[in-house]
């Protein structure tokens, strides 16, 4: 599981960042563009002088201190195997957060062109501005053009709530964004009025669990359950999943029980990080090792017990059977498989022999398949302990003793393997007294 690669991100040396505002000497944009597009234009154009205005909503989610620094926030996206920052995410102010539309989304850019983010970003976007179609969006491409970001740099963190009159419209506009390569997330799946069954039509590359389910997951067992059901979810359509607002060590232990590998929130990173630290790497706090549970002994793998099968055709005749069981008297069974080596049927040396011993026994079955007088195989994979083996064999009184059939993973035949052998490992396992 892997984000888009650092690497990719652009140069920190590209005269094509914005630089920081204030009396440094600012890096000269290419000469066609620099009076056009001066860099406080831009942030002149997306965010009016007014007075300042709510952050998102997110950023006051529980995890996140009461006190955040001013400006726009950054959250490093942890993988929390190794430690790394993989992506960072930018929330900025919008100009007018009761309308939904890409301003927020275009200072986030501007924002980490300012810190000369190397990092791919993820950047907040409204549902209803992505409904809106390629026509709102056009700030936005220019934003990413004049800071030297490419799309596929960029992760799009869809949030509020979709119209179920605009699905088709959020659908297509997806569609659109992924064609221009920016990568597709969904923010706050678990309490965020998203229908499922979009996620598996819109095949998001990220998808980020609401920061109110991470806090009160690990205390509550029903939204635990919540939890670990939308990450098997998320795997089954193929996104990653990403856990914000990880505030302390009992959620980061609940986030990896869940399977959740990319995290963020105040745990593994202050409030106050910025790209430009050049700190790309944080502490993770390791997992407590929980008291092991002591363990049935259930004995050796069947595999380790694996004797070499008999086979034939399923199709062979029973006088054909006769023959392999007439020239080896320690043959105790003949599979019968098909083209793929898998079982189709098992015989049993002194039933099948019985048969064709009796009245007209010969007469009657020799020239006919040996499947009619085949039992069905007892069936269990390699890596079966005996115990649970010796259940397998006693679940038809009539056949305790028959041999059962080992398989691997695609259901071929492996082996035989004898009840006596699993009776005499069994008996091993009993405990001295």
């Amino acid at each position: 599981m892997s984000l888009p690669s650092p690497s990719a991100a652009p140069s920190a040396a590209t005269p094509q960042h914005v630089p920081a505002p204030g009396p440094a000497p600012a890096t000269p944009l290419p000469a066609d563009t620099a009076l056009e597009h001066d860099p406080a234009n831009i942030v002149r154009r997306y965010t009016p002088a007014a007075s300042p205005q709510p952050y998102d909503q997110r950023a006051h989610a529980p995890g996140f201190p009461a006190g955040r620094p001013a400006g726009p926030l950054f959250l490093p996206v942890v993988d929390l195997d190794t430690g790394g920052a993989v992506a960072v995410e930018v929330i900025a102010e919008s100009a007018s957060p009761a309308v939904p539309g890409v301003a927020a989304t275009v200072n986030g850019v501007l924002a980490a062109a300012r810190e000369e983010a190397l990092l791919p970003l993820v950047l907040p976007i409204h549902a209803a501005a992505v409904a809106g179609g390629s026509a709102g969006l056009a700030s936005l491409h220019e934003a990413m053009r004049m800071c030297g970001r490419r799309p596929r740099e960029v992760i799009l963190a869809i949030e509020g709530d979709p119209v179920p009159a605009e699905r088709t419209a959020l659908l297509s506009g997806i569609d659109g964004l992924r064609a221009v390569g920016y990568l597709i997330a969904f923010a706050g799946l678990g309490t965020a009025a998203l229908p499922l069954d979009l996620l598996a039509d819109a095949s998001p590359y990220v998808v980020a669990l609401s920061a109110d389910l991470v806090a009160r997951g690990p205390r509550d067992p029903r939204r635990g359950a919540l939890a670990e059901s939308l990450v098997r979810l998320a795997r089954g359509v193929g996104a990653h999943v990403l856990a914000p607002g990880v505030r302390d060590e009992a959620q980061l232990a609940a986030v990896r029980g869940w399977g959740i590998r990319l995290a963020q929130g105040p745990l593994l990173a202050p409030s106050d990080w910025r790209p430009s630290h050049g700190y790309n790497r944080v502490h993770v706090p390791l997992p407590v090792p929980e008291a092991a549970a002591p363990t049935a002994a259930l004995g050796p793998r069947v595999q380790e017990l694996l004797l070499p099968a008999v086979t034939l055709p399923a199709e062979s005749t029973a006088e054909e059977v006769v023959a392999v069981l007439s020239a080896e008297p320690s043959i105790t069974s003949v599979i019968l498989v098909d083209e793929y080596q898998r079982p189709q049927g098992s015989i049993d040396r002194s039933r099948f022999l019985l048969f064709m011993a009796g009245a007209y026994g010969h007469a009657l079955h020799a020239r006919k398949p040996a499947g009619r007088l085949a039992d069905t195989a007892k069936i269990v994979a390699k890596t079966t302990p005996v115990i649970a083996a010796m259940q397998v064999a006693g679940r038809d009184n009539a056949r305790v003793y028959d041999d059962l059939v080992v398989v691997d993973e695609v259901g071929r035949c492996m082996g035989v393997v004898r009840v006596g052998d699993l009776l005499r490992h069994a008996a091993d396992l009993r405990p001295a007294r």
